[in-house]
């Protein structure tokens, strides 16, 4: 979807800004933003598009993306209230020399990995705690909770979401472009998608498109295009344990073989659809 320069609104007189997302589902359009995004998912799951990659979110998760990173959180199916809470800020957020200070030493190694955003894989019911805290505590408080916050994170285990540094400068014909692309993918992944179609969506020839795709994502069409389909069919496998079966993940997700889809599963996930649903 449309890579769009994202404007966070920032309350008068607050320097940390502490967002409350409710509704039917998180959200339509790929953004950016110059802050620093950092989000508890209370409620809800789907596939987190970050830079060149594609994630799965589900309740209790915790993400933190770097700035002017392009990201979308895009729920799945109907799900009822989806709730997400989010800490936005920049390095300067609270004055240029204020993580300079020798006492807060402790953590800035945060904005050095933060640029490749991560995901938390340990200490998340102590981190979604203290982002809990946040929705009622007063802004002196959250200075406090802050600093904290960022002392956990760093000490946490984590995974990368993204390698690529995006280019930051991405103009209106591109991003238009993009919108397309990634519209057209999210929406037919589970069918037949035929480069042809695609590079027309944005009149270029599939030679021109293919390398337009690779240098804003560091990835082929295809490559992103297989990714998303195992993050839907790992998702299918892990929502319907016993539900559906393997071949009608296979299927769902878009592959034409069941052997191509155990083959391209154990490429990116390490092992078969059976075991893994097995080790869920």
């Amino acid at each position: 979807m449309r890579v769009q320069p994202f404007q966070i609104v920032k309350p008068l007189h607050e320097n940390l800004i502490v967002q409350i997302d409710k509704g039917k589902g998180f959200y339509n359009n790929l953004h950016r933003h110059n802050e620093i995004q950092l989000s508890l998912v209370v409620k809800g799951f789907g596939k987190l598009i970050v830079g060149d990659s594609v994630h799965q979110f589900r309740d209790g998760d915790f993400f933190a993306i770097g700035g002017n990173c392009p990201h979308l959180f895009k729920s799945e199916g109907a799900q009822g209230t989806v709730h997400m809470i989010s800490l936005f800020f920049t390095p300067e957020t609270f004055g240029k020399e204020f993580f300079t200070l020798s006492d807060l030493a402790e953590v800035r190694p945060f904005f050095d990995f933060v640029q490749d955003g991560f995901q938390i894989i340990s200490g998340q019911q102590e981190i979604g705690d203290r982002i809990l805290e946040f929705s009622q505590a007063s802004k002196t408080t959250r200075v406090v909770l802050f600093i904290a916050l960022l002392q956990q994170l760093v000490k946490a285990n984590r995974k990368s979401l993204t390698s690529f540094t995006y280019p930051k400068e991405i103009g209106n014909l591109a991003g238009k472009r993009m919108q397309l692309v990634f519209d057209y993918v999210l929406h037919n992944f589970d069918k037949e998608v035929k480069l042809e179609v695609v590079s027309d969506l944005v009149h270029m020839t599939p030679n021109a498109f293919c390398k337009f795709f690779k240098k804003r994502t560091n990835k082929t069409f295809f490559q992103f295009l297989i990714e998303l389909r195992i993050e839907h069919a790992s998702q299918l496998l892990r929502n319907n344990q016993e539900d559906v079966s393997i071949a009608e993940v296979s299927e769902r997700s878009g592959f034409k073989s069941i052997s191509n889809f155990n083959r391209k599963f154990k490429l990116f996930k390490g092992t078969v659809p059976s075991r893994y649903r097995k080790s869920l």
